[in-house]
């Protein structure tokens, strides 16, 4: 194990009286778990204990599936702990950790107090350092002060951000030369065994209370329950998870990695994301299979192992970042990027999580995301840079949504996908650089049954057309009962206009750097800098997540409630999707007006706000599923000229499960929910070209785009 350079040891092992508190965070395991396990070779009592001051994150407060997966988690912990001899886990719900572990630590009469780093979290401040860090070293200020010793170590990563530096000792910027001076250090140490008995400490209940953690609400229990036949938190439940991946998908994991309607990956985020899991248990038992297979020389397997450490590698390098940078949560890396002119448009931002884009595959992966709390890494990436370079809306909006609706959300790994989507960083994706979906869709879906499986509405049609049914002649729409712009929405924006709109942002935040570098030459203006005096775009109304929440109260040793709540996260009904598209259709026209919440706009440069021709108080901008009542008719009618030539929403119909069945597929340890197609649905035909025969130009020029953008007069006067 290895202690911070701030580290304290206390008194030694042996020493009377010795009560030891184990603080848990993102650590929630006995196996590999430093602090526990120095705590339990000490000779005394042990206290384990958990603090939830989701406050203290800002703006990111947990999403319901997250805070499902850490309810489960702390109750596997608890009773893990008590079959180890140790007393119950003691909870405290606070606005401020410091200020309720201070308080525990005093009641329980403890001598020592050990933790495991944390690395990175947003400071809403916007400190230098890492909130995480300026925490912990408050807490051991605090303690030491009163005679209490402190100690610190790493659980959560091979080596600690400040022992992987360049030859001349500076942080690494970019990730290929950080993951090649890993794999040169010496090996991380081998993980720790659980310990065999922990001493319990005799906590009176009356002396020191547990606050009844509230994680869930009634409005959410439903959609929880689905999770739980999905899932199994815990940390026993993530060695399970572990084997199974390392006897099975690991050993073609480099050819079936990309693929987007199986479950190829390794499922283990969400454990590795709460500390079920040890990074450094992971890293060996991959190197043992990577050993194994090469000697046997099994290429293939190899070759898996290789990729697959990598990915370790990335999520090692996001904590990195974040430790050096800590900006990188909120702020591009590159300075120029503070002047490009994102589009701060909620209506493009709601037609994009909800799934009515037009585009087959990323309307399918939302959809999935929405439902189950999970997206294929690939399915991530279509969906994000779509999000940033179609769409050109602000990266930390798409950011906060993955961060609000993921089961595996993890800030670190959330900012570094999508800085590097947006060309945040300096080996990032170039961002004058467009994937085009549809051959993405046969690239990581060649055969359709993905989009099938969370587009019933495109079920029957040929895999030729089923990641551009735009294309489609209007006979084979018949056949397989699609009516584009009615049950499936025309694309909002065509990837052509987005190239070219791409293109002239990009220009312009050019020039405006151009002119910042002219004034800060001539002496008018200081520098560039990091960015980081660059207030950020604010997220939409419907992203503060506000919801009839009150703040914790810190004294009060009872129950307290989630309290926040989101409606078009949930799990859809078996009635009811197909009523709540039309509903939130209806939402839209009434919020058109007046009641619409005005576009955030409060940076250094106004952000372009897009339009086509005019703009007449379009789009709903409320909670999902929110609308007015009746009465509508009559307003849609006299809005339809309005809309005729403004940005073009698009309007989908959420998948039924009442026409889908549902069933459920993957690894024991986790299992990933999925809607299987409609049984009426007829086999398609296959689509055998490879990439190599779908390359933009040739593919397109068979292909030509016919469609146009959405136009409101195709709506079906029935709304």
């Amino acid at each position: 194990m290895s202690a911070s350079p701030s580290s304290m040891s206390g008194a030694g092992a042996g020493e009377a009286g010795v009560r030891t508190v184990v603080w848990f965070r993102r650590d929630l395991r006995v196996e590999d778990n430093p602090a526990l396990a120095a705590a339990a070779r000490a000779a005394g009592e042990v206290v384990p204990v958990y603090v939830w001051a989701p406050e203290e994150d800002g703006p990111y407060y947990p999403g319901r599936v997250s805070r499902w997966w850490l309810s489960q988690s702390l109750k596997h912990l608890d009773a893990s702990l008590r079959r180890l001899g140790a007393s119950r886990l003691v909870t405290r719900r606070s606005a401020d950790a410091v200020v309720a572990l201070i308080e525990l630590v005093r009641s329980i009469g403890a001598t020592h107090l050990f933790f495991n780093h944390l690395y990175g979290s947003i400071d809403p401040e916007f400190q230098i350092d890492p909130l995480s860090l300026v925490r912990d070293h408050r807490v051991k200020a605090l303690l030491t002060a009163e005679g209490i010793a402190v100690q610190s170590f790493n659980a959560d990563l091979l080596y600690e951000p400040w022992e992987v530096v360049d030859d001349d000792g500076c942080p690494f910027t970019m990730f290929a030369p950080f993951w090649d001076r890993c794999l040169c250090m010496p090996d991380p140490a081998a993980p720790l065994l659980p310990p065999k008995r922990i001493a319990p400490g005799e906590l009176p209940a009356r002396r020191c209370p547990s606050d009844e953690l509230v994680f869930e609400d009634e409005s959410e229990r439903g959609s929880n329950a689905l999770l739980a036949r999905a899932w199994s938190p815990g940390w026993q439940n993530a060695d399970k998870a572990l084997a199974a991946f390392l006897n099975g998908p690991l050993m073609d994991y480099s050819v079936n990695r990309k693929k987007a309607d199986s479950a190829s990956t390794s499922l283990l985020s969400p454990y590795l994301h709460f500390g079920e899991l040890s990074v450094r248990k992971v890293f060996h038992q991959v190197r043992m299979k990577q050993l194994m297979w090469s000697n046997e020389g099994n290429h293939a397997g190899d070759e898996s192992c290789v990729l697959f450490l990598r990915s370790i590698g990335l999520r090692e390098y996001s904590r990195y970042l974040t430790f050096n940078h800590p900006c990188s949560l909120e702020k591009p890396l590159l300075a120029h990027l503070r002047f490009f002119p994102w589009v701060v448009e909620e209506v493009y931002f709601k037609v994009w999580r909800q799934g009515r884009t037009g585009y087959p595959l990323v309307d399918a992966g939302m959809r999935e995301l929405w439902a189950t709390g999970w997206l294929h890494d690939r399915i991530r990436v279509v969906v994000s840079s779509f999000f940033v370079k179609v769409l050109q809306l602000p990266w930390r909006w798409g950011m906060k949504y993955f961060w609000d609706t993921l089961l595996d959300a993890d800030l670190e790994s959330d900012a570094l996908g999508w800085q590097y989507i947006s060309g945040s960083l300096p080996d990032g994706r170039e961002l004058d650089r467009i994937d085009n979906p549809q051959l993405e869709g046969y690239k990581f879906d060649p055969h359709g049954e993905y989009v099938r499986r969370w587009l019933p509405e495109l079920a029957r049609l040929p895999t030729e057309w089923i990641h551009h049914p735009w294309d489609a002649p209007e006979s084979v729409l018949q056949a397989a009962g699609i009516e584009l712009g009615s049950n499936y929405p025309l694309p909002i924006v065509e990837l052509d206009a987005a190239k070219t709109r791409l293109q002239d942002a990009l220009s312009e935040m050019w020039e405006l750097e151009a002119a910042s570098r002219a004034a800060m030459e001539n002496g008018m203006e200081e520098g560039l800098g990091d960015s980081s005096d660059v207030p950020p775009i604010a997220f939409p109304p419907e992203l503060q997540m506000e919801v009839d929440r009150a703040p914790a109260q810190p004294t009060v040793h009872g129950p307290t409630t989630a309290g926040r709540r989101r409606e078009d996260q949930m799990v859809p009904s078996m009635t009811s999707s197909l009523v709540r598209a039309e509903t939130e259709l209806s939402a839209d026209f009434d919020n058109s007006m007046d009641s619409r919440p005005e576009v955030p706009s409060q940076v250094l440069f106004q952000p372009r706000m897009e339009r086509e021709e005019t703009v007449d108080g379009g789009g709903g901008g409320g909670m999902v599923g929110r609308s007015n009542g009746g009465g509508h008719q009559g307003q849609h009618q006299q809005q339809q000229h309005n809309f005729q030539t403004t940005i073009h929403r698009a309007r989908g119909v959420a998948p039924s499960t009442s026409e889908a069945s549902s069933n459920w597929t993957g690894r024991e340890g986790g299992v990933v929910p999925v809607w299987s197609p409609p049984a009426a649905s007829g086999p398609s035909d296959h689509y055998a070209a490879d990439e190599a025969d779908i390359t933009s130009r040739s593919y397109l020029d068979r292909h030509p785009q016919s469609h146009t953008l959405m136009n409101w007069s195709q709506l079906s006067q029935s709304l």
